[in-house]
């Protein structure tokens, strides 16, 4: 067997067996090979019932003391009995097994392994497997693999197709060069791959992943560095400095902060040094970014060329549109938008504005990737909210002009290391500092109990003229969830507050324009409370807004929250987020603290990867996307380093010349060059 044959010529993979492989994106027997482990079951050997531990896979032996003792719900047969050996006695409960009680003798003695949970604050062994003494033993020591499964597969299919094709695959070739693995103690691929799926200890274990996490860190540097290189090129856009820009900055109500003045410095020195800007700008929520976006897509127009700023959706596409009018129309800049909800009528002028040069800005969605969207002379491209778009999408938009300059925004904070991982192929800008006559927002965590306080503060706000958002977590009522939906919840505070307060909702299903009128009607202060979804979650600026209560805080990650928060304290007067949790967990208090302790949003960031893993972070596990497959940006920023020591001393072409005789790897390389900048 080669690494490319069909996962159908592993023995025992049968036509059913091979469709249900392609669920999981096995189709090759190297997929199946790379189809790594996702935990492992290590067999400990038996320890006393006065030490078993809580969320833990454990084993005890002893004798049972009295008979089973059955019991019937209308869902489920239980059955209960009691093992006892020196140091104590543990409950031992079964579901849906009742053939057991007649195989269970009291007095008799078992080896029961098994996970230990708590009911009623008492330790109980939960669904164990019963043991023979020879059979535990000879697992004692060993790490199971536990695989990510489809319907139709067992773990224990998985586990033999892949011990079929460790013995019978002659493709696992060797592919590092000696002199990398022997100055950084890396064991050989092959076996690599044999000890990730069936470490005989952990120490084995450990050696198996160090080398493969190496890998694909190695793999992505290459890649960031290869994107870069051909990036860095001279630029047909090179523009001069204009006054016309200082005329601008100097019209603007308020002064630049120090951060927004140096970051706005940096982009002026790429696009006016001659080759081509591929800049990120990351800043925290409320610190400013868009002003310096707009600031250079008018030295853009003011070098007679055009801009385009792609956001993610519509919602925000029409408050950046209006916002550029207000502030760059009465400079002669003529800005256009182009979105999926408009017109045919209007996409089809709209695209002809473009390509005449009409339009000196266009502000769009997805929208303005389509094929037949073409500009007279595109030099900047800004992408907001750069984590939410895909490297190809910002090419796409980058194609339709030549080598435009690129500029991305993120207000997601990410730490230094992590961003050395996504953002390497961009030079990155900082901006830490908020505008000072912005207040810090003042937080509080709480349980439901305290919503009839909530709404009371609610009503003092709206009574100073203020609004206020309330945020759910979901969009229609669900059966199997205590979550409130956004109509019934607004309806209900209708109730509450009575035809003296304005509450309407906004939700992701209603259509774009119904949003966009939604939210027009809040910014202008129709309506004083807007209960929402996340789907205002990026970039709406409704500076009036002062109070935001977040219900359900603990279903958010603490960088959803964040943002979240990041909807009040956009204008001079104190602004106040209530996040208020419906599970009473020790664990969600702690979490939430985090975000009642600082507004720092790095601070929270780098909480919230440490909690949730870089995959849940940026929302790929979830996509099935995931980034890597075994390496953690925190658990491995020392493999990291070395990585990117040892990528830099390779160049592109090198790099494809060593893999050509690997068309394996040759794929791994070219597929992390697409997950460049997710």
């Amino acid at each position: 067997m080669k690494y490319s044959d069909s996962v159908r010529k592993i023995k025992g993979v049968g036509e059913k067996a091979e469709q249900n492989f392609h669920k999981l994106g096995i189709w090759e027997i190297g997929d199946l090979l790379e189809h790594y482990p996702r935990d492992y079951d290590e067999f400990h050997d038996v320890v006393p019932v006065s030490e078993l531990e809580e969320g833990k896979q454990m084993a005890v032996e002893g004798v049972l003391r009295g008979k089973p003792v059955v019991k019937n719900t209308p869902r489920m047969k239980i059955i209960r009995a009691c093992l006892e050996d020196g140091s104590g006695a543990v409950q031992v409960t079964w579901f849906n097994m009742p053939f057991l009680a007649g195989q269970l003798h009291m007095g008799t003695r078992y080896l029961l392994r098994g996970k230990v949970g708590r009911v009623n604050g008492n330790i109980v062994l939960e669904q164990p497997k019963l043991y023979s003494r020879n059979e535990f033993y000879k697992n004692v020591g060993k790490m199971l693999p536990i695989y990510p499964l489809t319907a139709g597969l067992t773990n224990n299919q998985v586990a033999k197709a892949v011990q079929s094709a460790l013995a019978g695959c002659e493709g696992i070739t060797e592919f590092l060069p000696a002199e990398i693995r022997k100055r950084h103690g890396l064991i050989g691929f092959h076996k690599a791959v044999q000890d990730i799926h069936f470490p005989k200890n952990r120490v084995e274990f450990l050696k198996a992943r160090k080398r493969l996490v190496f890998d694909e860190l190695f793999l992505y540097q290459v890649a960031l560095k290869a994107i870069r290189s051909r990036r860095d090129c001279a630029s047909p856009h090179v523009m001069e400095e204009r006054k016309e820009v200082e005329v601008f900055r100097e019209s603007l109500p308020f002064s630049l902060t120090e951060a927004q003045d140096y970051v706005f410095q940096e982009i002026v020195q790429d696009m006016t040094g001659g080759r081509v800007m591929n800049r990120l700008v990351q800043g925290d929520v409320g610190s400013g970014k868009t002003i310096v976006a707009v600031m250079a897509l008018y030295l853009a127009v003011c070098n007679g060329s055009q801009g385009a700023f792609m956001v993610p959706t519509e919602v925000l596409a029409a408050q950046h549109h209006a916002s550029l009018q207000k502030m760059l129309g009465q400079f002669g800049v003529r800005v256009g938008l182009l979105t999926g909800s408009l017109t045919a009528k209007q996409k089809r002028e709209g695209k002809e504005m473009l390509v005449s040069g009409e339009w000196d800005i266009v502000v769009g969605t997805h929208a303005v990737l389509q094929d037949n969207v073409a500009f007279r002379d595109l030099a900047l491209v800004i992408t907001d909210e750069q984590h939410r778009f895909g490297v190809r999408q910002r090419e796409m938009l980058s194609e339709k002009g030549e080598e435009p300059h690129i500029l991305a925004m993120s207000a997601t904070p990410i730490p230094r290391t992590l961003a050395l991982v996504l953002y390497g192929d961009m030079d990155l800008s900082v901006i830490r500092e908020r505008p000072a006559d912005r207040l810090p927002i003042k937080n509080c965590v709480v349980g439901t109990d305290f919503r009839p306080r909530a709404y009371k503060f609610m009503r003092e706000q709206i009574a100073l003229g203020h609004q206020v958002y309330v945020i759910c977590p979901m969009v229609e009522e669900n059966g199997e969830s205590e979550l409130e939906s956004v109509s019934i919840y607004a309806e209900k505070l209708r109730g509450i507050f009575q035809d003296s307060v304005v509450v309407d909702g906004l939700h992701g299903k209603m259509k774009p324009q119904e949003k966009n009128d939604r939210m027009e009607r809040f910014g202008s202060g129709e309506i004083d409370i807007l209960v929402s979804t996340t789907v205002v979650e990026v970039g709406i600026d409704v500076p009036n807004a002062t109070v935001i209560m977040i219900e359900n805080a603990e279903r958010f990650g603490l960088a959803q929250l964040h943002q979240l928060r990041g909807r009040v304290g956009r204008g001079p007067d104190q602004s106040y987020c209530i996040l208020m949790y419906g599970t009473d967990s020790k664990e969600s208090r702690e979490r939430l603290s985090i975000l009642s302790d600082t507004n720092d949003g790095f601070r929270i960031a780098r909480e919230d990867l440490k909690l949730r893993g870089q995959g849940d972070f940026f929302g790929v596990r979830q996509s099935g996307d995931k980034l890597f497959q075994l390496a953690d940006i925190y658990e491995d920023a020392k493999i990291l380093t070395i990585a990117n020591e040892e990528a830099g001393h390779f160049c592109f072409e090198e790099v494809h010349s060593f893999y050509r005789k690997n068309k394996r790897f040759a794929e791994r390389l070219e597929h992390y060059m697409g997950k460049v900048s997710l």
